[in-house]
């Protein structure tokens, strides 16, 4: 009896061996226990196989690492305040110049402005002179002057000896002519081919100055001019080189343009 008190002994023995090492596997903090899943590879505490005589009934797997991921936006701060305007950057080059556009339509007609202040003044005037005689014999000559002292915008023709009207208006004209001994003095103050006012002396042995005066209402290119008219005797003016003895005079009075 005493060999089997012994045996029993040794068997409690190693039962209580067996179950204290299982403690010990179920209490492996690094490890967690699943009950299901048995295709999956089993992981045992502390390395140890199946074949090792550990309990296999309790499988263990790896604890999943885990990653916390932060939200920055919850992070973010408040707008802040406006910063104060830098200084200009340098100018660029100028670019180059763009095609022309297309032509945009007319526009409408503007209304008529205020009607300005008609103040500007109009003028016209020449006198010339001639210093060498005339002896004519033939039926119409025509005066020309060789002596010029006002000739206003050269209205005056020296060339042809005629006035021209580029101001219309009223004007005064005055012929001053000097007698020759024994000789007749004809002449006609011309507008264009019409005689308006004679100069005329009868022959006499003294010799006299000679004037006629006309005022003319003018029309824009109206021509007045000087002729020497024969009749009956010859017809002739006397002057020299020393002093003038003919002149021919005229100005603008009014230009029709000109209120009242």
């Amino acid at each position: 009896m005493k060999p089997s008190v012994a045996l029993i002994v040794s068997l409690l023995a190693a039962a209580i061996s067996s179950k204290r090492i299982h403690f010990k596997k179920q209490t492996v903090p690094s490890s967690c226990v699943r009950c299901c899943g048995p295709l999956e590879k089993t992981v045992y505490a502390y390395g140890l196989p199946s074949s090792h005589g550990m309990a296999s009934d309790h499988p263990t797997y790896p604890t999943p690492e885990i990653k916390p991921k932060i939200d920055i936006t919850i992070l973010k701060g408040s707008k802040g305040e406006k910063g104060e305007r830098g200084l200009s950057g340098k100018t660029g080059k100028e670019g180059p110049n763009g095609s022309v556009g297309v032509s945009g339509p007319k526009g409408n007609k503007g209304q008529s402005g205020i009607a300005g202040n008609n103040c500007k003044q109009h003028y016209a005037a020449f006198s010339v002179g001639r210093k060498k005689g005339v002896e004519s014999k033939e039926f119409q000559t025509q005066l020309i002057f060789d002596t010029e002292f006002v000739n206003l915008y050269q209205h005056f023709n020296m060339f042809t000896g005629k006035f021209y009207c580029y101001v219309p208006g009223v004007y005064f004209f005055n012929l001053n002519v000097h007698t020759w001994n024994f000789k007749e003095t004809y002449l006609h103050l011309m507008r264009n081919a019409e005689e308006v006012v004679i100069l005329y002396a009868q022959p006499s042995d003294r010799s006299i100055m000679q004037s006629q005066s006309v005022m003319l209402e003018l029309r824009e290119q109206d021509e007045v001019w000087v002729r020497l008219y024969q009749e009956n005797r010859e017809n002739a003016i006397y002057s020299d080189e020393a002093d003038v003895y003919i002149t021919f005079n005229g100005y603008l009075i009014k230009a029709a343009a000109e209120s009242d």
